[in-house]
């Protein structure tokens, strides 16, 4: 089997095995006998295959295989899968994989099935990327890029687990395992629900707390709610606010990786520009958007380190950061012309 032939039949596999492994992933509450580590294991294999399909393509063509559209969605499957076994490994929960693995199954399916063939093949590299920083900046960049999207993915089920209930979490970086309800009622995680039950609220809007633990009832204190929280405020079960601290958690570490590969790759892209162009700083469209999604992780990363935010308000703004690190990534090429255009679309 010559390299072109095992790259057709690795990007072929590579989409097999994350269709199968998303449908693992999905069905994993359906089937709960089912091993957790069958999904990990589909994720190894399909990010053994893409790996080994990028070293083909190395050996093929003779460079290191970012230079266009196919290549760099590929590094970026290997990347979202690299750090998607890195995070569940660390959390030990199988909801990592219900968001990441339906995202690398639809760009490997973009790169595979979509893509013109003219579009999957290797050819020689232009000129501007004729350079030993070809590997160093876009591959930095392409990790970042994987570490945000893979973290702003955690922040989603962290909102949909949550119900985009106002929850915030204290202390959930540095292990404490608060956290407070719109309803301003303190638990820890793990503590039954049924402990503490909130009587009916007077016409003030005053809330008795009571808890009912062995059989005896004591007042906890009186907090005043609005009047529009009042019929809204369902509380969540243990297991989901137990979860949500854990998505919450690994959401922050992975944004927090995430962002100095981001920085460096700017900076490396600096440098190389300078080298090229005969300029650090451009404004060209990808430096744009590139320099507005450090500016996005920036402000979360600030507001949670700073500011003290937990919980549905950083969840938020890393949820915003998917859109613009897509713009970032791929948008810019479909919106217009600048000087990162070539080998994607223009």
């Amino acid at each position: 089997m010559n390299l072109i032939a095992l790259q057709n039949w690795l990007d072929n596999a590579s989409f097999a095995v994350l269709f199968v492994t998303m449908l693992v992933y999905w069905g994993g509450a359906a089937f709960p006998n089912l091993p957790a580590t069958v999904g990990t294991a589909g994720m190894a294999i399909a990010n053994l295959c893409i790996a080994t399909l990028l070293g083909a393509r190395w050996l093929e063509a003779g460079y290191f295989p970012l230079s266009n559209l196919y290549e760099s969605l590929f590094f970026l499957t290997w990347g979202i899968t690299t750090i998607h076994l890195i995070a569940e490994n660390t959390s030990r929960s199988r909801l990592v994989g219900v968001v990441t693995a339906p995202v690398a199954m639809a760009i490997t399916a973009f790169a595979t099935l979509t893509l013109p063939s003219e579009m999957q093949v290797a050819e020689p590299l232009v000129p501007a990327l004729k350079s030993n920083w070809l590997m160093m900046h876009v591959s930095v960049m392409m990790l970042s890029y994987s570490a945000l999207m893979v973290g702003s993915l955690v922040a989603i089920a962290f909102l949909i687990v949550t119900r985009g209930q106002d929850i915030q979490l204290q202390g959930s970086s540095v292990g404490t395992g608060g956290y407070r309800s719109n309803g301003y009622r303190l638990r820890k995680a793990g503590e039954l629900v049924s402990q503490t039950q909130a009587v009916a609220a007077d016409n003030n809007g005053v809330v008795r707390l009571e808890s009912n633990t062995n059989g005896k009832t004591a007042v906890l204190d009186l907090v005043t709610v609005p009047q529009s929280q009042i019929a809204t405020a369902e509380p969540l079960s243990p297991q989901r606010l137990s979860l949500a601290e854990i998505l919450d958690n690994i959401s922050y570490r992975i944004i927090g990786l995430g962002f100095p590969l981001l920085t460096i790759g700017i900076i490396a892209g600096a440098v190389w520009a300078n080298e090229a162009w005969g300029t650090y700083w451009s404004w060209d469209p990808k430096e744009t958007w590139a320099l507005i999604t450090w500016l996005v992780f920036a402000a979360y990363l600030h507001s949670r380190i700073t500011r003290g935010w937990q919980g549905r308000r950083p969840a938020i703004l890393a949820a915003s950061g998917f859109v613009v690190v897509w713009i970032c990534y791929l948008g810019v090429n479909l919106l217009g012309k600048g000087l990162h255009s070539y080998g994607w679309f223009f």
